[in-house]
């Protein structure tokens, strides 16, 4: 079987693009075939090349992150090539592109680099046409997966498709050898993925305080660890780490801290796996809430299971699901005062860890990418087979 993959891929930094080259590697692995397609001088993708297209018997797409590029090739391809089988991973259901998948152009490019909250505005202004869109795509799909359940239930209701259109295939992750948690009577809590705003990173930092006010000689350490210069599709403001650097000496807590920045990929499992448990303090975008919901999962939280460790997580996207079968707790999103209770709780009860780790050890096991990427073969012969 012959797979055309439309997604970001390294070196551009993001979870997605991670994803994809992982999700690719399983497949190869797997027997299929996956081709990444051509592209214009643009970075857009070439849906006319008459000499790829048509020995193509399916075409995958990666969607999420504010991205386009993919959207719209797969716009073009149901037009191009109508009988060519087409499908896609949803990273952020309900929803699948999120706002218009057109590059900015004369005023709206202007109003893009206005202040806030201009630019958010002229989203919600398209968002009727970009809603529009987005549900006739679905509708020609053949397929679409999202890595949680209730990311697949959120996706059928907002894009008005059949239930049996949208399969539940989970973020796969890497199968290591397990490693006994840390000895040391020090708490380890890990913060890992890339470092930008709406991470709910100073829920962390005022949760660490927080902690220290309550329990002066509470015995715990926090590294942040991840990439320091990530590529986002909705913008950044500012020195973001050095906003974070100032945060933690205003409140305190940096001798608390220890940052490994920018991890090369051979270092990620040996740094989880000297942790007790990772903490992904997230927040929901209130920009992105005005337009649904957004149900997706994290690339950090399958390191956390693939290295055996438990995880203390917000209730944003759909963490509670993803937490929910004894490999960690959640906390409401944006209370700082709820994950120090958490945080306290693992203290007073450091047994915990190690119930969660052995949690996300089976979990991991079971979320392999040797498994994922079977699942995913099946699902494009069958569609494929469907499309005869």
């Amino acid at each position: 079987m012959k797979v055309a993959l439309l997604a970001p891929l390294p070196p551009l930094q993001n979870g997605i693009a991670d994803y994809a080259q992982a999700w690719m590697q399983a497949l190869r692995g797997a027997g299929v075939e996956v081709r990444v397609p051509p592209q214009r001088a643009d970075g857009s993708w070439d849906t006319d090349d008459t000499q790829f297209w048509p020995h193509v018997d399916i075409v995958h797409a990666q969607l999420g992150g504010g991205r386009g590029p993919e959207f719209l090739a797969l716009e073009q391809l149901r037009a191009r090539w109508p009988r060519l089988a087409t499908s896609a991973t949803v990273h952020d259901p309900e929803r699948l592109v999120w706002r218009s998948p057109e590059p900015a152009r004369g005023m709206a490019r202007r109003i893009a680099g206005w202040p806030r909250p201009l630019p958010q505005l002229l989203a919600l202004a398209q968002d009727r046409g970009t809603l529009a869109r987005e549900r006739r795509l679905a509708a020609e799909l053949d397929a679409m997966v999202a890595l949680t359940r209730s990311g697949g239930a959120c996706l059928v209701e907002r894009m008005q498709v059949a239930a049996d259109k949208v399969h539940f295939i989970a973020h796969g992750n890497p199968l290591f050898a397990p490693a006994e948690l840390p000895a040391d009577e020090v708490l380890k809590l890990l913060y890992f993925g890339f470092i930008y705003p709406g991470k709910g990173i100073e829920d962390l930092f005022d949760a660490v305080a927080a902690v220290l006010r309550l329990r002066p000689q509470a015995r715990f350490s926090l590294t942040m660890a991840g990439g320091s210069s990530p590529e986002l599709a909705f913008g950044s403001r500012g020195n973001y780490l050095s906003q974070l650097r100032d945060l933690a000496n205003g409140l305190g807590i940096a001798e608390r801290i220890e940052w490994q920045l920018d991890l090369p990929a051979e270092r990620i499992l040996q740094c989880v796996q000297a942790h007790h448990v990772m903490v992904l303090p997230y927040r929901d975008s209130r920009k992105l809430a005005l337009l649904g919901r957004m149900r997706g999962t994290s690339g950090a939280l399958s390191w956390a299971n693939a290295s055996g460790r438990g995880v203390i997580a917000s209730d944003a996207r759909a963490f509670a699901e993803e937490v929910s079968y004894g490999n960690g707790v959640v906390f409401a999103q944006g209370r700082s005062e709820a994950l120090a209770g958490r945080m306290i709780a693992l203290l007073d009860d450091p047994a915990q860890a190690r119930s969660w780790a052995m949690a996300a050890a089976a979990l991991g096991t079971q979320r392999q990418w040797t498994k994922i990427a079977d699942e995913f073969a099946a699902l494009f012969a069958a569609v494929v087979e469907r499309k005869r």
